[in-house]
């Protein structure tokens, strides 16, 4: 690995954290690439979401395109730009495998972990829904929010040791 190899951003956190509105701006600082798994799942398969969320359904379309922003965050990092990846990673197994790709490719990681208190976080959401700005890819329904709460996995403090804690009110 040279010295001149990008970063790797890596944002996590729960739904309505702020992870899209801070990846954005962080791309802006960096001079990276985002990718956000918002946006992709939004244009690819927004309009086949089940009206009752389905976590096998939602992983495997997920997974999909996962794997297609690797190939292209990986070809962007080859360039020589930073990237930052947004793909929410609510479970600490997404996590630890983001971990090992990007220490298999030898690529510099750094993960931001955004939090902020769940009715804070609701209340963006729904906010959000509305408004339908920046950091808006579709709507989530409240029970697709409760759904999220149910599979996020809050990182421990050995997680926690090498993150960047961005906390919002």
């Amino acid at each position: 690995m040279s010295a001149a190899t990008p970063i790797l951003h890596v944002i996590f956190g729960p739904s309505g954290a702020g992870k899209s509105t801070y990846a954005g701006a962080l791309a802006r600082r960096e001079r990276a690439v985002a990718f956000s798994i918002d946006d992709w799942m939004a244009r690819l398969f927004a309009q086949d979401i089940p009206q009752q969320p389905d976590f096998h359904w939602l992983m495997e379309r997920i997974e999909r395109c996962e794997a297609q922003i690797w190939s292209t965050a990986a070809a962007v990092m080859a360039a020589g730009t930073p990237v930052v990846l947004d793909l929410g990673l609510l479970r600490r197994s997404d996590r630890a495998r983001v971990t090992e790709i990007a220490r298999l490719c030898e690529l510099p990681a750094r993960f931001h972990y955004l939090t902020a208190p769940k009715e804070v976080r609701r209340g963006r959401v729904m906010s959000r829904n509305q408004i339908q700005g920046e950091g808006f890819s579709f709507v989530v329904t409240p029970e697709m929010f409760d759904f999220a709460e149910g599979v996020f996995e809050a990182p421990d403090a050995d997680e926690l040791a090498g993150c960047e804690v961005v906390e919002s009110a």
